[in-house]
């Protein structure tokens, strides 16, 4: 049976609102919980507050109140049944006197998984599964992988021109892209938990890597760069503000740099790969066992040819400026493993938009 409007209407409003914790919210998932009552008000809104907590449906019953009994709460993921550092949502479900609930997707973290949905059964609230669940598991992508496959999800940001440079012969590269387009990817920022680029782009661009959009500067994710040798400089720009931004050093070095650390850089050896560089899927691990579910890659073209190579490229956030740079321009993707046409990755474009003079084409990984 097809969905009616009315919750296809309230589920999407709760999608939204879920959006809003992209990039604050790990190791939590970003939810959205919408309650309305009997008369179609919406009584209460909720999404997942920074740093996971308070919960969506916990914000939502607070804000209905005692307009929650016999209400209907929609949330884009399965209520929670398991008691961490708050009470289980079903139960507050429960208790507020909810008398339906429709759910868009299963918890995957095993402390949940189908036990929040029970809960609500057993307490004959009536439940309904499923609604536009291939958009919420979309949305949360990065915490299912977290859960599912100990990694994050991983978004490559790519600027380039029309030849697919990102950088002139000189090695110029500020500013391919324009300042519309250059305000979105800050957002992207702003959307993700760490942001992760190669030590040259360091060396060449002394990027800041933070959040600049005005309202956001406080979501700047966490900084990530991949040092196999560890030649960052102790003057940097990412290193002089390392006591007000977290920044984190993967290396394969044997030896100690202790002027990052007393710097505020933090840094850690992992496995490295045939070429002695870190290995993606040891940074990747430890990302995750770190909490971050979403991770954007900047940087530089033999980074993110790694995670192409790897099978680790999500999703790509494709910049193409018009300007041509030709033959002698810089590559924006470094070498693939890829042998021929059968072999290359391919990868679904779900949108494309203008910023500027500028288009965005946004990719998933074909699954």
């Amino acid at each position: 049976m097809s969905p009616n409007r009315q919750d296809l209407r309230h589920m999407r409003h709760a999608l939204v609102l879920a959006a809003r914790g992209l990039g604050q919210v790990a190791p939590n998932p970003a939810v959205g919980c919408i309650i309305v009552a009997p008369s179609g008000q919406v009584v209460g809104r909720g999404w997942t507050g920074s740093g996971g907590r308070p919960h969506a449906e916990t914000q939502a019953l607070a804000q209905a109140g005692m307009r929650a009994r016999g209400a209907t709460a929609y949330v884009t993921l399965e209520p929670c049944a398991h008691v961490g550092r708050t009470p289980p949502c079903a139960d507050a479900l429960i208790d507020a006197g909810i008398a339906r609930v429709v759910a868009s997707l299963t918890d995957p973290d095993p402390r949940v998984k189908g036990a929040g949905f029970a809960r609500l059964c057993d307490a004959k609230i009536e439940l309904e599964t499923g609604l536009l669940a291939a958009d919420a598991a979309k949305l949360n992508q990065g915490f299912v992988l977290r859960v599912e496959e100990a990694r994050p999800l991983v978004t490559l940001k790519i600027a380039h021109s029309l030849d697919g440079h990102n950088a002139a012969a000189s090695g110029e590269s500020q500013w391919i892209t324009s300042e519309e387009a250059r305000r979105y990817g800050h957002l992207l920022r702003a959307q993700h938990d760490a942001i992760l680029v190669g030590i040259e782009t360091v060396l060449a661009d002394d990027p800041l890597l933070t959040c600049r959009l005005a309202g956001l500067e406080g979501r700047s994710p966490l900084r990530v760069v991949l040092d196999s040798r560890l030649r960052l400089s102790d003057n940097c720009r990412l290193v002089q503000t390392a006591s007000a931004v977290s920044s984190l050093v993967f290396t394969t070095a044997a030896q100690d740099r202790p002027a990052l650390s007393d710097l505020g850089v933090e840094v850690l050896r992992v496995a490295g790969d045939a070429r002695g560089r870190p290995d993606i899927d040891a940074v990747l691990a430890a990302l995750a066992a770190r909490g971050i579910t979403r991770l954007l890659v900047e940087g530089g073209a033999s980074v993110q040819a790694s995670f192409i190579n790897r099978g680790r490229a999500d999703r790509l956030e494709v910049f193409s400026a018009p300007m041509l740079l030709g033959a002698a321009g810089h590559s924006s993707v470094g070498a693939l493993a890829a042998l021929g046409l059968e072999e290359a990755p391919r990868f679904v474009r779900e949108s494309v938009r203008v910023f500027g003079p500028d288009l965005l084409e946004s990719y998933s990984a074909r699954a």
